[in-house]
């Protein structure tokens, strides 16, 4: 069990459940009951173990359910309560109806976690939100990180504030209690990107144009006006930091957020340093990985895997529609949607861009695996697309059994972005497995003169030269297992009409359509190198 950090009784400025939860939110964390509301301080973060007793007093702590089984949060739920505690985080498993039933009992809240999060992962961005808050007044205005930094910022210019990366990535944002928010901001924060249109990308042209602190407006009647100013560096632009306005900033608001966004540049400098040499070694270690030039059992140690770990490889790619600039850019932005929702269900970030693509090794545990990478990809591809204002595309590789056949996963994802329909955004290579071995025997045998010969080129000839539909009804019929009514029915014509046509090719083109050999050769032809599919399809 964590000691807890926060002494006998919550800080006096310690957040709320409710700002906590207003900072993190959903899709990870779910409130289950609040029986008493969510006004109560939240000082600490516990990790449950189940060899050692739980303290008997921690107020305004957070107890996290790490490995707690059925049947055991009922007694958590007493213990916690008994013991002070701000509320209890269990898994998202079907409701959690004993728990619900103790938590109201006892008045504690219930809060349910994203079932596949790691609580690793949980324990770090709860202890960094209630770590962000602000020290006592008068406590000093060092700045830890860019957090503090934030927090200080707020407190001297008398408004809400955030701090952006040159991509309008939210970074760190202000706690201070009191200030005036709206709804753009907490939808920022919870993206952590501010969203994109139009009116925005003119706001940061205005911006980074301007050499100090400009005002800005309101862009819609539910929003309040914004003070921002770029971060720069020796003629670089790295950010902006941007202050709400609700008409009670101070009167040297603007000096105080220029002196911040100077601490900022050198924060953020010397952050990128160790992010960029950090994510370099990362992403050339996952390219190897996936192209099958790295050692497996180095890669797993530096993953945080283990080397003979089940995994599998989810591509993503932009709609072939954006152009070169914009897709260049937007491809950076989906690497980091991707990077941001993996990180958050698995703590850890093994994400890369190949020639456009964004690959994404997904660890696999548990027979429900497959289910919640599809769920988590479907996931991604709708956020991606809402942020980004471009179609998304997504593929799902097989699960392998261990990081040395992770190619194999990769080639998978590939091969499923390739045969994607057109009304499809996701899929996984088992719900596309036929469509996939046609695609590969297409390949396979496109350059082999003996299995491209054949009466397939002599029946689309036909058809070119006579203007008559041979080849489609062929395919249809030989889609629908012979069956004359469904052929009929997918061609729109009369069953007699069907018959006609197959007769006609068989007296023209000397096919023989009662030889199943011939049969099963001709539709594998016209469908492979013929590129034909049945009308419904």
């Amino acid at each position: 069990m964590t000691a807890p950090t926060g002494g006998t009784t919550p800080p006096m400025d310690a957040c709320t459940l409710e700002e906590l939860l207003d900072t993190l939110g959903e899709p990870m964390f779910r409130v289950l009951t609040a029986p008493a509301g969510l006004s109560g301080p939240v000082s600490d973060v516990l990790l449950h173990d189940a060899a050692a007793p739980l303290p008997r007093s921690a107020p305004g702590a957070l107890l996290l359910a790490v490995g707690a089984r059925a049947g055991e949060v009922g007694p958590l739920v007493h213990d916690a309560a008994a013991a002070g505690m701000a509320g209890l985080v269990v898994r998202d498993r079907d409701g959690q109806p004993e728990g619900v039933a103790a938590a109201k009992a006892h008045g504690l809240v219930l809060l349910a976690v994203d079932e596949e999060a790691a609580w690793h992962h949980v324990h770090l961005l709860l202890a960094s939100a209630i770590g962000s808050r602000p020290g006592p007044a008068g406590g000093g205005a060092a700045f830890g990180d860019l957090f503090a930094l934030a927090n200080a910022v707020a407190t001297a210019v008398g408004g809400a504030t955030v701090v952006e990366d040159a991509r309008q990535r939210i970074l760190a944002y202000s706690t201070v209690p009191g200030q005036a928010v709206d709804e753009a901001r907490r939808q920022g924060i919870l993206g952590r990107q501010v969203p994109s249109s139009p009116e925005n990308t003119e706001q940061y042209r205005v911006l980074f144009a301007a050499p100090g602190p400009v005002r800005l407006a309101a862009l819609d009647g539910d929003e309040l006006p914004r003070l921002a100013v770029a971060i720069r560096a020796g003629g670089e632009t790295l950010g902006s930091v941007w202050a709400v306005d609700d008409g009670h900033l101070g009167p040297d608001a603007e000096e105080a957020l220029a002196q911040g966004a100077s601490t900022a540049a050198l924060l953020l400098l010397r952050a990128r340093a160790s992010e960029e040499l950090s994510r370099h070694l990362t992403s050339d270690l996952l390219r190897r990985l996936l192209d099958g030039t790295a050692d497996p059992a180095g890669a797993a140690h530096r993953l945080g895997l283990a080397a003979d770990a089940p995994v599998r490889v989810a591509a993503f790619a932009l709609d072939g529609t954006v152009s070169a600039p914009d897709g260049e850019q937007t491809a950076l932005r989906l690497l980091d949607l991707v990077r941001l929702q993996c990180e958050a269900r698995y703590g850890r970030h093994a994400c890369v861009q190949v020639d456009g693509r964004v690959y994404a090794l997904l660890p696999v545990a548990g027979e429900r695996g497959g289910e919640r990478h599809k769920r988590l990809v479907e996931d991604i591809v709708r956020r991606a697309g809402q942020a980004l204002r471009v179609p998304v595309r997504a593929g799902l590789g097989d699960v392998v059994a261990d990081l040395a056949a992770v190619r194999g996963s990769r080639d998978d994802a590939d091969l499923v972005l390739r045969v994607l329909a057109p009304d499809e955004d996701v899929a996984a290579v088992t719900e596309v497995r036929a469509r996939v071995t046609l695609l590969r025997l297409r390949e396979l045998i496109g350059d082999q003169r003996e299995l491209t010969a054949g009466s397939w080129r002599e029946v689309l000839a036909y058809d070119a030269g006579h203007g008559t539909d041979y080849a489609r009804t062929l395919v249809c019929w030989l889609d629908t297992g012979c069956d004359m009514a469904r052929t009929a029915k997918l061609l729109a014509v009369h069953p007699n009409t069907c018959r006609y046509r197959l007769r006609q090719a068989q007296q023209h083109l000397g096919i023989d359509l009662d030889d199943p050999d011939e049969r099963l050769v001709l539709w594998l032809q016209l469908r492979t190198l013929g590129g034909l599919r049945g009308a419904d399809r």
